[in-house]
């Protein structure tokens, strides 16, 4: 039918013209589709050139209108582009490279469309846009899609580079090559490994929780770095469930993360009458439960903050109990002292929870026990006192300091003997001197003791395997262990030298033994019936 029509419309039938689709009654036409592939209502922009302009140009600008409305573009710059885009068709048909010879103007309210060209004295005459020829109307077309993609582009930019630091919910897409493709309202972000949380894995429509890390231009396209691991993920969501958090009532210090293991997080109040840790957990832990759900099971300590190293560190080690915390501030670290049955407590899995305290103090952490302290000491006392010169409040003031082994006086150096300790030149030399000495030998006394302990367990884990897998037993022995044992006849040999042989083995001894027990007492038995009542 369609055939039918176009030939009836060739011999000048006007019937025909109502049997056509709007793109094969008019030649001009050019229709305008995507390239906004994500969205459900794509507008579709209609430019009628010749005849039906005036009647199409409303439409238009309802449309131009709709596509700014939907892409978040300002109406101006996409009339500005289709002005452009007719230029450049203009240019094409004229075949002209000159881009001051056109202009056009499209009414902004009624879409009424003026094409002018300029002649040799340089007055601007008006164009029948009808007179252009097929191929200008498709580089038109070509052009103002080119434009429209690179406003949209400018806008997806400008938008969401202003949102940088926010949490947003979107939709699992896709992974390509392990980062994971979320869509983002009109545009989409990309996930790398990096940013997702060790363990986690969404599928094709999955509701996705992350934070906008980075925005960036990446060639023609804009790229949105998305994360989940970033520690002001935590921060956000604690914005979100703790209402005081929001309102800067309650101040998130410092945090430490391990992105799908642990989180530390220290926390204050500036409101006496409002507790930082109780308002963060909630009722029953209604608010920090949620977290954890949207976390995916990952765990949370919440330390009270205060101003305090010391406090601070003691908090941040918890659930261990601290005895002592020594500073060393020249050096910047922290010798903390639990007891025996606290000190894998402190350590946690791997070393997971005094890296996380450290890193929430900005404090090197080192852990001993009470014994491992006071031997410590003992070696610096050794070391240092039989120095002529050095007297008990020089030693008093190094403790103080933080100085508590002969590594520490070695690191610290000559200029903090001077300074802070009070020792003259000469000796914190000889002090500087002398412990450096001593600790080359205590680090190779427990480099030594190290390898020794990890022999000691090599042999007992050998020993260990070596008892499960069974030892290698006398298997005729056994045969005639059982045999007695069971009441069943033991098996001797087929002639006198073999029995001979087997004599002088134990375990034929004791067989030997035991027959003849049980000879004797048979033979007895018999002699005296009355013994069996």
């Amino acid at each position: 039918m369609l055939t039918f029509a176009r030939t009836a419309q060739a011999a000048g039938q006007p019937w025909a013209t109502g049997w056509l689709p709007e793109t094969a009654r008019c030649p001009w036409l050019v229709s305008f589709r995507e390239p906004w592939k994500h969205t459900t209502t794509v507008p579709h922009l209609v430019l009628i050139l010749g005849e039906w302009a005036t009647n199409m140009n409303a439409e238009t600008i309802r449309i131009i209108d709709t596509i700014a409305r939907d892409r978040n573009i300002e109406r101006e710059l996409l009339i500005n582009d289709l002005e452009q885009a007719m230029i450049s068709a203009a240019r094409k048909h004229f075949n002209s490279l000159d881009a001051e010879e056109f202009r056009c103007r499209i009414d902004p309210l009624s879409g009424e469309m003026h094409l002018w060209r300029a002649d040799e004295e340089g007055n601007f005459n008006e164009i029948p846009i009808a007179s252009l020829g097929r191929i200008p109307a498709q580089t038109a077309k070509q052009v103002m899609i080119q434009r429209f993609r690179e406003d949209e582009r400018a806008s997806i930019l400008d938008e969401f580079s202003k949102r940088v630091g926010e949490v947003l919910t979107g939709t699992a897409h896709r992974y390509e090559g392990g980062a994971l493709v979320v869509q983002v309202e009109r545009t989409e972000g990309f996930m790398p490994r990096s940013e997702q949380i060790q363990g986690e894995q969404f599928h094709p429509g999955d509701r996705v929780r992350c934070l906008i890390k980075e925005v960036r231009e990446d060639g023609s396209r804009v790229k949105i770095v998305l994360s989940r691991s970033h520690p002001d993920f935590i921060r956000r969501l604690f914005e979100a469930e703790v209402p005081e958090v929001a309102e800067h009532i309650i101040e998130i210090k410092a945090m430490a993360r391990e992105a799908g293991f642990r989180t530390k997080i220290a926390v204050s109040s500036i409101d006496s009458k409002v507790d930082a840790v109780g308002a963060c957990v909630g009722v029953r832990g209604s608010r920090i439960r949620n977290i954890v759900d949207e976390l995916g099971g990952e765990k949370i300590d919440i330390v009270r903050w205060n101003e305090s190293s010391q406090v601070l560190i003691a908090n941040a080690l918890k659930p261990a109990e601290v005895e002592e915390v020594s500073l060393c501030f020249e050096l910047g670290r922290a010798t903390i002292i639990v007891r025996e049955d606290q000190l894998s407590l402190a350590i946690g899995r791997r070393g997971q929870n005094v890296r996380l305290a450290a890193r929430l103090t900005g404090w090197d952490i080192d852990i001993l026990t009470p014994a491992e302290f006071a031997k410590s000491l003992e070696t610096l006392e050794s070391t240092i006192r039989p120095i002529e010169g050095v007297e008990d409040g020089m030693l008093d003031r190094m403790g103080a300091l933080g100085m508590i082994s002969v590594f520490d006086v070695e690191e610290v150096g000559v200029e903090v003997l001077q300074g802070d300790v009070g020792m003259s030149e000469e000796i914190s030399a000889r002090v500087a001197e002398v412990c450096a000495e001593r600790a080359r030998e205590v680090a190779e006394q427990q480099q030594r003791e190290k390898e020794e302990e990890e022999k000691r367990r090599s042999e007992e884990m050998a020993a260990a395997d070596s008892l499960l897998a069974g030892p290698e037993t006398d298997a005729p022995a056994e045969a005639a262990a059982d045999a007695i044992l069971g009441g069943g006849p033991v098996e001797t040999g087929s002639n006198d030298e073999e029995a001979d042989d087997g004599a002088g083995a134990p375990g034929s001894e004791v067989t030997a033994d035991v027959a003849s027990e049980a000879t004797e007492g048979s033979e007895q038995h018999e002699e005296d019936p009355s013994a069996a009542s």
